[in-house]
């Protein structure tokens, strides 16, 4: 059976002693910094939503969005009995174990209380966001494939790999396929929706952000493997589809709702 040899690349980046950076770590300090950026870019462009003071106050908010939300996700979603039998564990972020369902929620909810506090328009705001998601989606994938985690299910397909912890088998190499939708394509969409005016009906972009997600994920989920602790759930649906269809549904209802709202004048141009 053909396979693509796996590139067996270490984790740890650099290590001094006791004190390593991984790969992992510098994926999401590199989604955050570069989303930051993009999202600056966004900001200075009509219609005016938010400052660039703003956008970089909210950097720490989203980071701890981010990382308490997600955590938070992986203990409740997928091992919740382990870490329940091990609270001491769930501090361990060195060991691995995020969510992104629970990292989108823990964003979300610093949205929403900062834009509260600052009186800035929430889905005009969370547009400008879901623009930069796919940028931290696509490091992280590619982070997952770097360690070797996240592997897909048995196939003979010719780009096949075998995984130092997958066994033996040649598997799909579903992080790169996430890494590719949820990544490159999601964003290059919504990048597309934004240069032809979609910020001008606040929500259209971030209902389009988490109907994208949602399709992608549901998509390539029938390519990775299940949780080991999991398996296959209602109907055969894997935890990451479950978590996906409320996406589907939200997305869709911002979609419309923007819709049906009167566009924003631009003040200066079409």
């Amino acid at each position: 059976m053909l396979t693509i040899p796996y590139p067996a690349i270490d984790p740890v980046l650099i290590g001094f002693g006791p004190l390593v950076i991984r790969w992992y770590a510098l994926a999401y300090i590199a989604g955050l910094l570069i989303g930051w950026r993009y999202c600056l870019w966004i900001a200075a462009r009509p219609p005016e939503i938010a400052t660039r003071a703003q956008i970089d106050d909210f950097l720490t908010w989203a980071t701890l969005g981010v990382i308490l939300g997600g955590r938070a996700g992986y203990v409740l979603f997928y091992k919740p009995d382990y870490y329940l039998a091990n609270p001491d564990q769930i501090v361990a972020l060195w060991h691995g174990g995020m969510s992104f369902h629970g990292g989108t929620l823990g964003v979300l909810t610093a949205l929403v209380l900062f834009c509260r506090q600052r009186k800035i328009n929430i889905l005009g705001f969370a547009d400008i966001i879901a623009c930069c998601a796919p940028i931290g989606l696509f490091f992280g994938r590619i982070a997952n494939f770097i360690n070797g985690e996240l592997w897909g299910r048995v196939t003979d397909v010719p780009w096949a790999m075998v995984f130092p912890t997958g066994g033996p088998e040649p598997r799909h190499p579903s992080q790169l396929y996430e890494a590719g939708l949820e990544g490159l394509v999601l964003f290059l969409i919504l990048f597309a929706l934004m240069k032809s005016g979609a910020r001008r009906r606040p929500g259209t972009l971030a209902g389009a952000f988490l109907l994208g997600y949602g399709l992608a994920r549901i998509t390539v989920e029938f390519f990775r493997q299940p949780d080991a602790n999991l398996g296959f759930l209602i109907g055969g649906a894997t935890m990451g589809q479950l978590l996906s269809l409320p996406l589907l549904l939200i997305g869709a209802w911002l979609i419309w709702r923007a819709r049906t709202k009167p566009p924003l004048v631009n003040k200066q141009g079409p």
